[in-house]
This record gives structure tokens, sequence and C-alpha cells, in this order.
């Protein structure tokens, strides 16, 4: 089985990709940001009419992100502790890790996936954090 997916709930993709695409029991979900579903805004960050911050709330982002990944997982037939890979990219690593590792330790107490996260100059849209997940499906009993 290939199946593309595609999740109303969550935030649109920026580009031709889908949510997430399931080969066999594997799920791969496609880079993944905070974006607010509803409106397409960046929970936490405010920009003035240059473009330049006004404000900006890395936890409300982080909290955000792991939303949106919970919601294309459970679309899909998934759930939070079936994650076994985790990549996480954040545009300021020396600013925000610190606050990701917290946060990141808050939901993923039970469930541990692997985790790589690596820092980039920049991604897609003002956001400043995005994951990359792979999981596997359990059979149906």
């Amino acid at each position: 089985m290939n199946k593309k997916i595609e999740v109303a709930a969550a935030p649109k993709p920026m580009g031709l990709y889908p949510h997430a695409r399931r080969v066999d029991n594997l799920l791969f979900l496609s880079g993944i940001g905070p974006r607010n579903p509803e409106d397409d805004s960046i929970p936490g960050l405010e920009l003035d009419k240059h473009g330049q911050f006004k404000s900006f709330d890395f936890e409300a982002q982080c909290h955000s992100v792991f939303k949106n990944v919970r919601t294309v997982l459970e679309a899909s037939g998934a759930h939070w502790e079936d994650l076994v890979d985790v990549t996480t990219f954040l545009v300021d690593m020396k600013r925000d890790f610190h606050t990701y590792n917290r946060i990141y330790a808050e939901y993923f107490k039970d469930a541990q996936p692997c985790r790589t996260t690596v820092g980039v100059s920049s991604l897609p849209s003002a956001i400043a954090i995005e994951l990359k997940c792979i999981a596997v499906l359990k059979e149906k009993e």
C-alpha cells in the first residue's frame, strides 16, 4: 500500500506535497510547522507593517507544532506513541533549543522516539520550528 494522506484539519501544505504518506505500515509525515490551520497565522508571532518582529513566543510555536503533528497522526490512523523518529528543524538553535527540549519532554515522557534536532538558517515562512516524523502503524486486530 502506498497512500497519500491530506488532512483538512491541519495547516495547508506550503507546496505540492501531502500531509503524510502511508507505505505499508509506515507513516511518513511531511514537515509540519506551527501555523494555525484556521487562518494560517503563526502562534505567538506578530509582525509590524515592514515585516519586522513585534512579538515572538517560541513556546506557543512549540505547543502548536505538536498539536498539528498530533492532528495529522490521528487523521492518518496513528497515535503519538506510534512515532519512531522525529527530526526537528530550529531556526535559532542557541536561543530555542533548551525551551524546545523542555516542552518536548512534556509531550514525549512516555513515547520516546528517536530524535534529531538540526539548526537551519530559515524555513519556508516566518516559523521558528518544523517537525518531520515517521510512525509505525499497528496492525488492526
